[in-house]
């Protein structure tokens, strides 16, 4: 998948319906405000195992809340919109930021953001192909 506003065009995420939020990992967050809006500068390694190619992005905040991970810990993360594009289909999600370093998967898709226009099949991956392993 991509996430064209924050200018990452590959992303392999974990499709995860047991989890409520989307969670996109952040190596770095600095919030500003611009003309009074809260705002969000921040940085992604999107590649597995990769810290050397980053992404620096800069988004709208629409929300700071307590979220509860799979292991039950609470965490205060920042909420931004933006566009997830998934083979032809386009849409907005919210999504949090958090450290996801030690995770197998840099984001997290949870099933608010699904919208009910993905369909899991849990005995199947990479329906829409893998990248080359020069892109990884």
């Amino acid at each position: 998948m991509s996430l064209p506003d924050l200018g990452v065009q590959h992303i392999k995420a974990k499709v995860d319906t047991g989890a409520r939020t989307s969670a996109l990992h952040a190596f770095y967050v600095h919030p500003y405000k611009r003309k009074g809006e809260l705002r969000i500068r921040f940085g992604i390694h999107p590649y597995q195992n990769n810290t050397t190619y980053s992404v620096d992005c800069d988004a709208h905040v629409i929300d700071y809340r307590k979220v509860t991970d799979s292991g039950g810990h609470r965490e205060k993360r920042y909420v931004i919109a933006t566009h997830l594009a998934i083979a032809n289909e386009v849409w907005e999600i919210e999504m949090t930021l958090t450290n996801r370093e030690n995770m197998k998967f840099r984001m997290l898709l949870g099933r608010t953001a699904m919208n009910k226009r993905v369909i899991v099949d849990p005995g199947r991956s990479y329906l829409l192909g893998k990248l080359p392993k020069s892109k990884r």
